[in-house]
Formats: structure tokens, sequence, C-alpha cells
């Protein structure tokens, strides 16, 4: 076996491209104790206190998203690039890695492109059913690009690709046996249902102004409430959860015992979060987000609707058509279980021990 691996990891910008990194990068200490581990992100986003809070070295690069509309920040933008592609440089030179692995977010870029073009081997973890335009331009040298979503083939080299699934929480395997401790930890009645709400870290404001108008229609229904709001929205209804039937929550720490307590669920779909609602196995409906990068949140959502895996309720709709969709279905025992038993069907537990077995194929072969 080789020793003393080195690996760089870039992901960032958002949860979901972080916390699949911080799983691979775990893994492969789990299995190769002497790995150095080193982390490429954003200079100025969530990554660069993520990361080290997990216990791994960061570097950030001046880098940034190109704005979808006329904006200052755009002017600046190929500037970031080539200092960003320099720094990266420089980066790669320093520590040689032995393969650099890509979860998507602003650094990945510069940082993967600098690899492919120096031939250190690259692996790409590709998280949605629709591709970025960076990870396509990255797989023309990819060495292998792990995908969440099978027929991937219409975007990457279809010899490069490796049907993984998501990285997610290992703490999310057993929360089927979570159910008694989860009622207990958010003081919840073991008789009534429980709705858990979730629009993201930073929050979703048509989702949190749904749930406040439907307040008093969830409890006509029997129906208790975990509710995220969202770190930007937590002091705006923070005073709902002095009913006795809601529990709201800027963040929660414990979600391993979020999804434990839910009978029914109500989320965005980001790859991360989805991937995590198949292992957890509850019915879902998804408000898929439509701010988001060519629409994937919607891609995402609709590859498990088409499976009956999930319902799905575009933002705009929701007015019209949440009423007359949601509570139908939280009063069908029948279409609640076949949604649940559908999307955890769909569920790839083994996603990152998947991924890193390839990381291992890559680096053995080049050894």
């Amino acid at each position: 076996m080789k020793k003393g691996l080195r690996v760089i990891l870039s992901g960032g910008g958002t949860g979901g491209h972080i916390y699949p990194a911080i799983s691979i990068a775990n893994e492969i200490k789990l299995r190769h104790p002497d790995t150095e581990i080193l982390f490429v992100g954003a200079e100025d986003r969530m990554e660069m206190q993520k990361v080290p809070e997990a216990g791994y070295k960061i570097e950030g690069l001046w880098i940034s998203g190109f704005q979808r509309k006329l904006s200052f920040k755009n002017l600046l933008f190929p500037f970031k690039v080539m200092k960003s592609m320099w720094k990266s440089k420089k980066i790669l030179n320093r520590f040689k890695p032995d393969v650099v692995i890509g979860t998507g977010g602003f650094a990945s870029g510069p940082l993967l492109q600098m690899a492919n073009q120096n031939n250190i081997p690259t692996l790409i973890q590709e998280q949605n059913s629709l591709a970025g335009v960076t990870n396509k331009i990255l797989a023309k040298k990819a060495s292998v690009i792990c995908t969440a979503y099978p027929d991937m083939s219409r975007f990457f080299p279809s010899e490069k690709i490796v049907l993984t699934g998501n990285p997610v929480r290992q703490d999310l395997l057993d929360v089927s046996q979570k159910k008694e401790e989860a009622l207990s930890f958010f003081k919840l009645d073991p008789n009534k249902k429980v709705l858990l709400v979730l629009g993201g870290s930073l929050g979703a404001r048509n989702i949190n102004q749904l749930v406040m108008e439907n307040l008093v229609e969830f409890e006509r229904h029997g129906l208790q409430v975990i509710w995220q709001t969202g770190t930007l929205y937590f002091d705006d209804y923070r005073k709902y959860n002095e009913a006795g039937n809601v529990k709201t929550y800027a963040f929660m720490n414990r979600m391993d015992l979020a999804y434990a307590a839910a009978d029914i669920i109500i989320s965005r779909a980001g790859a991360g979060t989805v991937s995590e609602l198949c292992i957890v196995g509850k019915p879902v409906l998804f408000v898929p987000s439509p701010n988001v990068a060519e629409d994937h949140q919607t891609k995402n959502a609709l590859a498990l609707a088409q499976m009956d895996a999930a319902v799905v309720i575009a933002e705009k709709d929701l007015k019209t058509k949440f009423k007359n969709i949601f509570f139908p279905l939280v009063g069908s025992k029948e279409k609640m279980e076949l949604l649940g038993k559908n999307i955890k069907g769909m569920a790839k537990p083994f996603a990152t021990s998947n991924i890193v077995d390839e990381v291992e194929k890559i680096i053995f072969k080049k050894a």
C-alpha cells in the first residue's frame, strides 16, 4: 500500500458542496490515517469556517460565481479567475497531491482546471441531475465522474461515469431506531403526526409564509410542526414557538432526530437534502427553489416525482395548490407509505464509501 497519501478537496459556497467533501475526507482518513488532506475554497464563503471546525486545513481563493444580471462584480470576474488559477497552481506545486477531488462550488473550477493542466488526476462528484457548466468543462480531462443520478451520459463521457450517489451524514442511516428519542428531544405528543419543514440553512421566505398561513389547518389535522425557519427569518417566526404544537428553530444541529420524529416532510430540493431524504425514507413534498442555477432543484425533485417517490409543487403554485395536495396526502395512509417506500428505494447509503473506492483506484493505479 502507498503510504502518506496527499489529497486536495475543493467544494463550497453552500453546505451542499461542503459537507459531501468533508464526508469524503473523513472516509479517506478512516482508511488511511496518515493521509495529508487540504481543502481549497472561496475565501469569503462558509467553507472557511465549516472546514476548520471539521478538523481540516483550508486555503481560500478570491473567486465567486458569475452573476446572471448586469453587475459590477462581473467586471471583476475575469481578474478573480486569473488570480485564482495562479494561486491554485502555487498550491498544487507546493502540496503535490496524488489526486484532486471537486464537489462543486466556485473554487473547484480554477483548482481542478489547473490540476488537469498539470496532469494531476481529478475526480468530480456531480450532485445534481442537471450537470453544472463548470463540471461539464472539467469532465473532459477528469479521471472519474461520480454521479448521484443515472443517465448522466448526456452531460459526461459515459466511460468516466460511476453512479455512486451523494455522500450523507452517517448518523442518518439508523433514524428509524430513534423515533422515541426524537419525540422526547422535541417534546412532542407521540399520538400525533409530525410535520418537518426544511427551507435550507438560511431559510425560504415563501415556505415560511406558507407554514405561518397554515398553522391553524395543521393543528386541525392533528399535525405537530418542527419548523426550521432558517437564520435569516428566525426572528420573524420565533414567536410561534409558544404554540404547543409548533417548534421553531433557526438551524437544527440534530437533523437525525428531526428526520426520525417526522411523519411527513416539506423541503427544498438541493442535491444533498434529496440524498438525505432518500436515506430517511419518509414521504416528502418538495418545493424547489426557483433561484438556483439552471433550476436544478426542480430537476432533482422531478426525478423522484417521476418514480412516484415524492410530490412536487412549484413555489409560484403554493397558494393555489398546496391545500388541495398536502392535506389529502396527510389523510392517506396508503399514499404516505407508498411515497416513503419508493423514496427509500432510491437511497444510496454507501455513496461515500463508493466514492473513496474510486479515489483509491486513481491513486494506486497512478502509483
